[in-house]
């Protein structure tokens, strides 16, 4: 009984962990300054040059900023399925124990060989009414410095 005790647990935490992890909508890499928008806007479109484009790497911040993301989640849960298979009493306690601890760290190794290599783009615009806006997106195409651009849904395309 206190296995199963001990498994409900585990899920409730997952659970409660995961719940918040919902996609937004956003685009890979969210922009990193907030869009001014007032002059340049026509429909949610703004309008500007690059100023600049600088190459950047996606870091991993995890779950609430704490560096776990949701492979260690789902690698503990699995773990900790496969690990309560093993043995009975005291022995499949540890073994799920072991299971969650050794699942989670699989799983974030696994996410963050995943991630790394995502880099991306932080491209700077000046917007026609003399504001900066900057978006960070995954590539950049045919986009230069200088280049007339509008932005549209947090992507900078050319004009």
């Amino acid at each position: 009984m206190k296995t199963s005790r001990t498994v409900i647990a585990i899920f409730i935490g997952m659970a409660a962990l995961t719940s918040g992890c919902g996609n937004t909508g956003g685009s890979l890499f969210p922009s990193s300054s907030p869009a001014s928008t007032q002059a340049s806007t026509v429909s949610g479109i703004t309008y500007g040059k690059i100023d600049a484009i600088e190459r950047t790497t996606q870091e991993i911040d995890g779950i609430a900023g704490t560096g776990v993301g949701t492979g260690a989640v789902i690698g503990g849960v699995v773990g900790g399925v496969l690990g309560h298979q093993v043995g009975s009493g005291t022995g499949q306690d540890i073994a799920t124990v072991a299971g969650v601890v050794g699942g989670a760290m699989a799983g974030h190794q696994i996410e963050k060989s995943r991630k790394q290599g995502q880099d991306g783009y932080r491209i700077r615009v000046r917007l026609d009414n003399g504001q900066d806006q900057t978006v960070t997106q995954a590539t950049v195409g045919d986009l230069r410095v200088g280049d007339r651009v509008r932005i549209e849904n947090n992507t900078v395309y050319r004009q």
